[in-house]
Formats: C-alpha cells, structure tokens, sequence
C-alpha cells in the first residue's frame, strides 16, 4: 500500500507545481483627444469624394457609334422598310401609260435615294457620337485618361460613319450605281 500513496503524493504535487496563470482582461481602448478647434468644425461638414467614374458611358457610346457605322454602310432594315415603301408609292403613281423613263424613276429611283437617305443618317450619327466620345475627356474630366478599347472602338465608329456617308451621298447623286439610261 504504501506505493499507491507515494505514486498519489507525486502526482498532486506535480499539479501544484505548474505555474497558474491569472486570466487576462484585454485593456480598455484609450479615447482618442477630441480637439475643438475650426479645422474639425470643417472635416465634418465636407462630403466624401466622389468615386471615380468607371468609363462605361463612354464604353457604351463608343459601341453604338460602331453599331451606328455600320447600319450607316449597310442601310439596315429601316432603309430597306422605307425603299419598299416608296417603291409601292411609285408603283401607285405612275399610270400604266407613263413613260419607261418615268416609271424606272418612280419605282426604283425614288426607292434607292430613300435608301441613300436612311444610310446616311445612320453615317452621319456614328459621325457626332464617335467624335462625342473621343471628345468627352476634353470636356468632362481632362485629366481621367480614356481606356484604349474606348477610344479604338470609337475611332472605328467614327472611320465606318465617314466612309457610310460617302457612300450615301454617292448613291443619292447618282455617282455611285445609279440608275441605268432608259433611252
């Protein structure tokens, strides 16, 4: 018996040993000094700047005048509406006596200068909004820089509105295929 009371002895003395630690208690924050003089008056009354603006208007911009550019080239489904308009218009006109001349003009002419008209106002909408949106850093914020996809995009518009309305004027002035001699 007189092992089991030393191997007991032995291990409440080695329980009394190990050091206890007191729990701690985090320390109180120290309050910062609150000064009361005219500059905390003024940072109070000032609002938060303005987040920066992310550019997607002008993305978006950019986009529509290349969408725009090319309806400009093509004349999209608007031009072609308003072709087949005026043709039945011209074919409702003209009597069945007129003239081969007349007709032709009528039916065809009047249809492919509507045509011309439609595309070029397309053109000439990509124009003012791709040049808008490679202006707008000049006039909004000059020293926020256009991201390059913008202003590459843009440029594209602007090149497709340019080379819509040639063609547009070419087809409403007969320079570019226009109607065949009835003579």
């Amino acid at each position: 018996m007189g092992t089991n009371t030393a191997n007991e002895t032995d291990a409440t003395e080695a329980t009394d040993e190990a050091p206890k630690e007191a729990p701690q208690t985090p320390e109180p924050a120290k309050a910062l000094p609150q000064a009361d003089g005219p500059e905390d008056d003024l940072a109070d009354d000032e609002p938060a700047p303005a987040p920066a603006p992310s550019g997607v208007g002008q993305g978006a911009a950019a986009l529509v005048a290349a969408a725009l550019g090319l309806i400009g080239l093509s004349g999209g489904w608007l031009g072609t509406v308003a072709a087949a308009r005026e043709s039945l218009i011209g074919q409702l006109n003209t009597s069945q006596g007129a003239g081969v001349a007349r007709q032709v003009q009528e039916v065809y002419g009047d249809s492919w200068k509507t045509t011309a008209l439609v595309a070029g106002a397309f053109a000439l909408a990509a124009l003012v909004v791709g040049a808008a949106t490679l202006l707008r850093p000049a006039f909004g914020a000059p020293d926020r820089v256009q991201a390059p996809w913008i202003t590459s995009v843009a440029w594209a518009g602007v090149a497709l509105g340019a080379i819509g309305l040639v063609l547009a004027v070419a087809k409403y002035t007969d320079l570019f295929l226009g109607l065949p001699s009835t003579s």
